[in-house]
């Protein structure tokens, strides 16, 4: 009797082992999605026997239709992509899945998607190589002007932070767009393999990078604090009307006072993206002692919120008429050609072309997307806190 009930835990467990194997192999089976091939394409492939229509969408194609053998496999090969981060997803018989067979995700605002890397001269930087690297943080830290006790931010430290306790560092401030959170440059930005390639090549100064949640009105990414899975969306609460410019001097001081930061002018950076670089010029110009360094990506420069924080956005001339006396060590403007915000951007410039403040302004193909932001990243960085 005794044997008889100790056999029976055994057997359930080999059952739901047997289960668990078993879902794996109808998941995915022996095939590989995407298979990176010799002449620069890539093969996607699903098994969808009983599926009627079967199509493929991304950053590289349209959607499209992929093409059904006699074993219900679907495929689709792409053109010759350029070295990039892609990403993509399926709709099969018209409802958008991931991948079953590609397990690399990103989520981006509430959709998810598969990705996988393209090597070559623009990616080198995006991907984890043989380096010394350094550590991404999750911290909390006061809100009080936020009306928070705690709020959290993503934190870079270089290799070596924790083995050179003399050794003071810079600081780059790096914010993300709309509907983006503390997460976003580190998942769909790859900021902390672009800041461990640059270092260890020599191409850039070892730094701290402190990349906190531009949504004023949240603790942290959505799931990621009490009563907090809600459904992400594009624009939240507190963004773009006053909040974060009034709340960021604290957390400036916050990390002067927690990390081995050099805290002044000439080694602080402040760049972002989109609603970040909105968040970065007016966060700079309404603290011109603060940032030597200023990124504007893809920046909705014409974007004015409305709020209780008016003040924050008004006088603008009279503002950078004092950021630029003396100017920035650099005001870098980058956007691309087909951006919605092109033409804010040009009537920016024409702007700070008047006054003649000087400033670098880089131009790239495409529009408001991350593979612009991965480069503006991989351009600017390398230009900060030279010695």
């Amino acid at each position: 009797m005794t044997k008889r009930f100790l056999l029976l835990p055994a057997l359930a467990m080999m059952f739901l082992a047997s289960i668990a194997q078993e879902t794996i192999r109808l998941n995915t089976g022996d095939i590989t999605s995407p298979i990176l091939n010799t002449d620069g394409t890539a093969t996607f492939s699903i098994l969808a026997p009983e599926a009627k229509k079967v199509e493929i969408e991304g950053d590289f194609t349209e959607k499209t239709t992929m093409t059904k053998d006699e074993k219900g496999l679907w495929s689709f090969t792409s053109k010759a992509l350029a070295p990039e981060l892609h990403t993509y997803w399926l709709y099969v018989d018209g409802v958008r899945i991931s991948d079953p067979n590609n397990v690399y995700m990103l989520r981006d605002i509430a959709s998810y998607m598969n990705y996988f890397l393209i090597d070559g001269e623009l990616s080198a930087n995006y991907y984890v190589r043989n380096v010394k690297h350094g550590t991404v943080a999750k911290v909390w830290y006061p809100a009080p002007k936020l009306g928070m006790e705690e709020r959290r931010a993503t934190v870079y430290t270089p290799a070596g932070y924790a083995d050179l306790p003399q050794k003071r560092y810079p600081v780059l401030y790096l914010l993300h767009g709309a509907g983006g959170d503390e997460n976003a440059w580190t998942e769909l930005g790859r900021a902390a393999q672009i800041l461990d390639n640059l270092i260890a090549q020599g191409k850039a100064e070892p730094m701290i990078v402190v990349m906190p949640n531009g949504n004023g009105a949240q603790k942290a990414a959505p799931g990621e604090y009490e009563n907090a899975m809600y459904k992400p969306s594009f624009m939240n609460k507190k963004t773009m009307e006053g909040s974060i410019e009034v709340a960021f001097p604290d957390l400036v001081k916050w990390v002067d006072s927690h990390y081995r930061a050099i805290a002044d002018k000439q080694h602080r950076a402040i760049a972002g993206l989109s609603m970040g670089g909105f968040h970065s010029l007016y966060i700079s110009a309404n603290n011109p002692q603060t940032f030597g360094y200023v990124g504007l990506f893809s920046a909705a420069v014409g974007r004015m919120g409305k709020g209780g924080n008016d003040h924050i956005y008004q006088n603008l001339d009279a503002k950078l008429a004092k950021q630029f006396s003396p100017a920035p060590l650099l005001y870098y403007i980058a956007i691309g050609k087909d951006d919605f915000l092109y033409k804010d951007n040009v009537n920016f410039r024409q702007r700070l072309d008047e006054k003649g403040y000087k400033y670098e302004y880089v131009e790239t193909d495409g529009g408001h997307i991350w593979r612009n932001w991965r480069i503006y990243l991989n351009n600017f960085v390398p230009k900060l806190f030279k010695k």
